[in-house]
């Protein structure tokens, strides 16, 4: 096992962690229900799930047939 020839000091430690940021994450709008949501990422929005402005799932019509 390695092991270090002398102890790092607190600053130098850390110089060395300054690059280490935590990034908040970007927010898009959707056109058609204007609901807030990650980029790249499909969204639930009154049952039905949207993706770049389109309807992927519909559940409220399978709610619908259900009952």
């Amino acid at each position: 096992m390695a092991h270090p020839k002398r102890k790092i000091s607190k600053t130098r430690r850390d110089k060395r962690r300054t690059h280490y940021k935590a990034t908040a994450p970007q927010i898009a709008t959707c056109p058609t229900t204007g609901e807030a949501h990650l980029y790249h990422r499909a969204h639930w929005h009154e049952g039905k799930l949207y993706y770049r402005g389109q309807v992927l799932i519909d559940n409220s019509e399978v709610e619908e047939n259900l009952a």
